[in-house]
């Protein structure tokens, strides 16, 4: 019983930690150039087929990869960019039900100069890169680059590391090169350290409660399965008949 019922725990832990999928952005940044190609990936733990990927763009709201942009091939979708498919994209269940992924924004430039910057959040305490990158010529030039719309620095590499960035850092960054031009804006945003359940610090005990007046079977024990942890404890119950 015991066995049986910490498996099951374990097992319901895990499906509440998944999120439902995820969009993968090869190569992964948000901002493009005009012709450059992009490949969308939709994929959970579980499995990789199931999900399409869809977009609101000045072109239409919720459509999917497939009618009348991209290429799908299972639930990836590969797209050759213009300016007119800058927008948000996001991964959605192809089974009918409401399962979706957080959606990402790509900015396609029909201008020479594109920032270059993580596509997805970032993790409070990470060190993130700025590139600055001209479209010709291709090595890296000088850049001034903006946070908000105010000025924060000069790289003569053209590049920039913001250090340890924590939730102060979050907001819309763009560059300039001189005699270049100026790239679209892109939103950095610092997400909390992730927490996880440490199995290695936890113990397990379980106990029976004879079934009570209402809520539990008329006939049987509830059984109790506790779950300790160094700063709480997890309980799941289950009823037996």
């Amino acid at each position: 019983m015991e066995e049986t019922s910490l498996l099951r725990l374990i097992s319901l832990i895990s499906l509440l930690s998944r999120s439902s999928a995820g969009l993968t952005v090869s190569p992964s940044r948000s901002q493009f150039f005009r012709g450059e190609s992009v490949t969308l990936i939709c994929e959970d733990e579980i499995r990789s087929d199931g999900w399409t990927v869809r977009r609101n763009t000045t072109r239409g709201t919720r459509t999917e990869c497939g009618d009348k942009w991209g290429e799908a091939d299972g639930s990836t979708c590969n797209i050759t960019l213009f300016p007119y498919d800058t927008g948000l994209y996001w991964c959605e269940s192809m089974s009918g039900s409401s399962s979706s992924s957080s959606s990402i924004q790509l900015s396609v430039s029909g201008g020479s100069v594109i920032l270059q910057s993580p596509v997805l959040p970032v993790m409070e305490g990470d060190d993130v890169t700025l590139s600055c990158r001209a479209k010709n010529p291709t090595h890296n030039l000088p850049a001034a680059f903006f946070k908000n719309g105010v000025f924060i620095g000069n790289e003569s590499s053209g590049h920039m590391t913001l250090l340890h960035v924590s939730s102060s850092d979050d907001g819309l960054y763009k560059c300039n090169v001189k005699g270049h031009g100026e790239s679209p804006s892109s939103r950095i945003s610092v997400k909390g350290q992730r927490k996880t359940f440490n199995f290695s610090s936890a113990h397990f005990s379980t106990s029976c409660l004879p079934p009570g007046p209402a809520g539990l079977p008329p006939a049987g024990l509830l059984s109790v399965l506790h779950l300790h942890f160094p700063h709480g404890v997890f309980i799941w119950t289950q009823g037996q008949r």
